[in-house]
C-alpha cells in the first residue's frame, strides 16, 4: 500500500478510536453520576457501565498498542511491553465479549414474550444475578488473560533465542504459535459468549418482529408511536448483531496471522476489528432516552459557549461571519 493510503487509514483508525473513547467515557460518566446520586444501579445500568469501562480501556490500549507497534516494530518484538499490552488487551477483550452477551440476554428476558418455563425462570432470576455474572466474567477474563500471557511469553522467549533451527525463522515460529495456540484458545474462550449473544439476540429480534407485525395489523397507521418505538428497537438490535458478528469474525481472521503490520490491509482490518466498540456506544447513546437527554444538554452548553465566545470576538466582520 502506498504511504499516503497507509497514513490515511492510520488517521481514520485514530479518529475511530477517539470516537469510541469519548462515547464509552460519556456512558461511564453519566451512569456513574446516576450511581452516586441514587446509591444503586439497575441491572441494565450495571452492565452498561461495565461494558463502557471495558470498551474504553480496550479502545485506549488498542490505539496505543497499534501506534507503538508501528513506530517501534523491532524494539516491540523483543521488549516486555508486548506482554504488558497483550495481557491488558486480552483481559478487556474477553470482558467486553461477556458484558455484551449479558446485555443481550438481559434485554431478551425482559422484552421477549415467550411462555416456555425455562424462559420464565430466567426472566425471574436473571436480573438479580447480574452482579454475580459480572464478577464471574471478570474472573473468567483473568484466567483467559493468563492463558494468553503464557503464549505471549513463549513468543518473547522465541525472539530472545539467538539461534533458531535451520528451517525456522522468528516469523514462522510466531505464525505457528498464532495458528496452533492462540487461534484455538481464542475460538474456545470467545465462542461461548458469542454463541449466547447470537442466540439471545436472534430470539429477541424474532419476538419483536412478531409483536411489531401484530401491532401493524391492529393499528391503521404506521406512524403510531408504539409501532415506531418497536421498529427503532429492531433496527438497533440488528445493527448491534451485525457489528458484534463483524468484530468476532475479523478478530478470528486476524489471529491467523495474515494481517501483520507488513500487510497492506493491516490498518483497514484494525478499523474493522474495533468498529463495534466504537460505533455501538454511539447507537446506545442515541437510543437511550436518559443518555440522549444528557448528550443534548451537553450540545446546548457547547452551543452557548460558542455563542458567548463569538459575542466577545473583537472583530465585528468575523463575528458576523462566525455567527
Amino acid at each position: 500500500m502506498q504511504p499516503a493510503l497507509t497514513t490515511l487509514f492510520m488517521l481514520l483508525f485514530g479518529m475511530q478510536c477517539l470516537l469510541g473513547i469519548l462515547a464509552n467515557g460519556f456512558i461511564v460518566l453519566v451512569l456513574s453520576r446516576e450511581w452516586r446520586r441514587r446509591a444503586r444501579l439497575l441491572p441494565s445500568d450495571m452492565i452498561l457501565i461495565s461494558l463502557g469501562a471495558s470498551r474504553f480501556g480496550l479502545q485506549l490500549v488498542g490505539m496505543v498498542h497499534n501506534f507503538f507497534y508501528f513506530l517501534q516494530q523491532m524494539e516491540y518484538r523483543r521488549d516486555l511491553s508486548r506482554q504488558l499490552f497483550a495481557i491488558l488487551w486480552d483481559f478487556m477483550n474477553s470482558a467486553t465479549f461477556w458484558f455484551c452477551t449479558w446485555l443481550s440476554v438481559l434485554f431478551c428476558v425482559k422484552i421477549a414474550t415467550f411462555t416456555h418455563p425455562t424462559f420464565l425462570w430466567l426472566k425471574w432470576r436473571f436480573p438479580g444475578s447480574v452482579p454475580w455474572l459480572l464478577l464471574g466474567s471478570l474472573g473468567i477474563s483473568t484466567i483467559v488473560a493468563i492463558l494468553f500471557f503464557w503464549g505471549n511469553r513463549a513468543v518473547h522467549q522465541g525472539f530472545s533465542i539467538i539461534k533458531f533451527s535451520e528451517n525456522m525463522t522468528y516469523k514462522e515460529w510466531n505464525q505457528r504459535l498464532e495458528i496452533h495456540y492462540f487461534l484455538p484458545l481464542k475460538l474456545v474462550t470467545l465462542s461461548i459468549p458469542f454463541s449466547a449473544f447470537v442466540a439471545s439476540t436472534t430470539l429477541l429480534i424474532n419476538s419483536l418482529r412478531r409483536h411489531t407485525r401484530t401491532m401493524r395489523q391492529n393499528v391503521d397507521s404506521l406512524q403510531d408511536p408504539s409501532t415506531q418505538a418497536h421498529t427503532r428497537a429492531l433496527k438497533s438490535l440488528i445493527s448491534f448483531l451485525i457489528l458484534y458478528v463483524l468484530s468476532f469474525m475479523s478478530l478470528m481472521f486476524y489471529m491467523t496471522g495474515f494481517f501483520s503490520l507488513e500487510s497492506d490491509w493491516y490498518w483497514p482490518w484494525q478499523m474493522l476489528m474495533y468498529l463495534c466498540i466504537s460505533v455501538h456506544p454511539v447507537i446506545l447513546i442515541l437510543s437511550n432516552l436518559r443518555l440522549q437527554g444528557v448528550f443534548r444538554q451537553l450540545l446546548l452548553l457547547a452551543r452557548g459557549f460558542w455563542v458567548t465566545c463569538v459575542a466577545w470576538f473583537p472583530y465585528p466582520d468575523l463575528q458576523k461571519r462566525l455567527g
